[in-house]
C-alpha cells in the first residue's frame, strides 16, 4: 500500500481557459515571468473572440482540481499566435507543455489558422527543444528582447510552424 503512495503520479485533462481561470493563471504566470501578467490582463485578453486559451487540471487530486499549466493563443487571419504558456515547476518534464501546445494548435487550425508563430527566451532550452519536437523553427531574433528581474537582456528566438 505504501509503494503504490510512493509511486503515486498527477493526471491532468486539458480543458478550455474560463474567466474564472484568470486568477490562478496569473499566479502561475507571475512565478514564471519577471513581467507577470495580473488576471485583469488575462481575463482582458480572453475576453477577446480572436483569444483562446487552455488550463491543465489535476483530475486525482484529493481535495480540489489544482492547475498544472496553462496556454493562452489568438486566431487572426490564417495566423496563430502563442501569447503565453506555461507549466507549473513541479509538472515540468510530464508532457503538459506538450499537451498544452497540441491543443492550441488544434483549436488555432480549427478557427482558420495555417501558420503558428511563437517568441521564447533565448536561453530557455526546454521550451526550445519543446517547440522543435514540435516543429516550431527559428525563423527571426530579437536581440535584447526580454528583461531578467535582475536587469540583464537577452534575445528572443521567433518561430513558426505550418499547422496544414
Amino acid at each position: 500500500m505504501f509503494d503504490d503512495y510512493l509511486s503515486w503520479k498527477p493526471y491532468f485533462e486539458i480543458v478550455p481557459m474560463e474567466h474564472a481561470d484568470c486568477a490562478e493563471v496569473s499566479e502561475l504566470h507571475a512565478v514564471r515571468f519577471p513581467r507577470p501578467w495580473n488576471d485583469g490582463e488575462f481575463s482582458s485578453l480572453l475576453s477577446q473572440g480572436s483569444v483562446f486559451g487552455a488550463v491543465a487540471r489535476q483530475t486525482n487530486a484529493f481535495f480540489s482540481k489544482p492547475m498544472g499549466g496553462f496556454i493562452l493563443a489568438r486566431e487572426a487571419g490564417g495566423e496563430a499566435e502563442i501569447l503565453t504558456v506555461a507549466v507549473g515547476e513541479k509538472y515540468g518534464r510530464c508532457g503538459l507543455g506538450w499537451r498544452l501546445m497540441q491543443a492550441a494548435m488544434r483549436e488555432a487550425v480549427m478557427r482558420g489558422a495555417e501558420t503558428m508563430f511563437l517568441e521564447v527566451d533565448g536561453g530557455n532550452v526546454p521550451a526550445i527543444g519543446l517547440y522543435k519536437k514540435l516543429g516550431f523553427k527559428t525563423v527571426a531574433e530579437r536581440q535584447a528582447y526580454y528583461t531578467a528581474k535582475d536587469g540583464t537582456k537577452s534575445t528572443a528566438l521567433v518561430m513558426r510552424r505550418d499547422l496544414r
